[in-house]
């Protein structure tokens, strides 16, 4: 006797975008077991961009500024950029167990050269090693410096926009809550590519996706048990840890959410979408078909992750001219 699945299978992969996926998996395989964190970590490390290369020839003066004796940023602003300017706070991603603040930031710098912004991107410290509350926590921290050194960074605090991709997009979707839980920092938006909000890994995306693409169920496992040890998928988790725990999503600052449609994390961010607005917020949501995890950020030529990033850039420029 066969069992069936109220799902069929998993979408296919854009063409263009998938001929990356044999040359990342020999970095990062479709699945992650934590006994892997180590290697990755250190294959991460490795490969991290000088400080010469992403001040882009000059035209971004960098500096790394201390928050507290656990937490540090990286302030990048353009040279040119004489005035007061809107600030992106950029939470890097990595699974919740590998990455800098470093990691992920190119995006975040192109913006700054094509909208003359200011970017403060944090060091938080990684599970398992410190498990939640740590990183959202050091992340609160970073973005309430961030605000209360606005005017010595340049940044204009009523267009302050906190932004981040995957795991950094649950611990941006966790800040915003806290910040309007805990009264401030007011945020403009809040920018969430592909976020991980979900412990309990029970979607039918994870289970379509598994074994395939990037970071996909049991890889989720991984990084979720690193945070959250046994608490994982109990009914005790914080939305501080695992945003989509969030029973109210009203007040939260507009959202810009995008995901691809042959990844792990597509329903939740549906969903999460979804539930604000049923709160009465704003969200744009996109989900781009065929798009694996990190589509745009593995195979940037392909004229889906081009088209995605043009749009989280429009969307950036509407935000910060309102």
């Amino acid at each position: 006797m066969t069992t069936s699945t109220p799902y069929g299978p998993p979408p296919a992969f854009d063409p263009e975008a998938a001929a990356m996926l044999a040359v990342i998996a020999e970095e990062v395989p479709p699945t992650v077991t934590a006994d892997m964190i180590p290697a990755l970590r250190a294959a991460r490390s490795a490969r991290l961009p000088s400080d010469a290369e992403l001040s882009r020839d000059g035209r971004l003066e960098l500096v790394d500024r201390r928050v507290s004796d656990e937490v540090s940023v990286l302030v990048a602003r353009p040279a040119d950029l004489g005035t007061t300017a809107p600030g992106i706070y950029w939470i890097h991603g990595g699974g919740m167990v590998v990455g800098t603040n470093r990691v992920g930031i190119e995006e975040p710098l192109d913006w700054a050269l094509e909208l003359g912004l200011v970017v403060v991107s944090v060091e938080y410290r990684l599970a398992p090693e410190h498990p939640h509350p740590v990183p959202v926590e050091d992340c609160y921290a970073g973005l309430r410096w961030t605000s209360e050194h606005a005017g010595e960074l340049g940044i204009d605090p009523a267009r302050l926009i906190v932004a981040d991709g995957t795991s950094g997009g649950g611990l941006g979707a966790a800040v915003a809550l806290m910040a309007r839980d805990r009264g401030g920092p007011r945020l403009a938006g809040q920018l969430l590519i592909a976020p991980m909000l979900d412990d309990r890994n029970e979607t039918p995306s994870t289970h379509q996706m598994k074994g395939l693409g990037v970071w996909d169920r049991t890889s989720n496992e991984t990084g979720w048990t690193a945070l959250l040890g046994e608490a994982r998928g109990g009914p005790d988790v914080s939305p501080y840890a695992a945003p989509a725990r969030a029973t109210d999503l009203s007040g939260l600052p507009p959202a810009f959410i995008d995901v691809g449609s042959a990844e792990s994390f597509r329903d939740e961010d549906v969903d999460y979408a979804r539930r604000i607005w049923l709160a009465g917020g704003s969200a744009e949501l996109h989900v781009w078909p065929g798009g694996y995890h990190g589509f745009d950020a593995f195979a940037p030529q392909a004229a889906l992750s081009q088209e995605a990033r043009a749009t989280r850039l429009r969307w950036l420029r509407r935000m910060l001219a309102e």
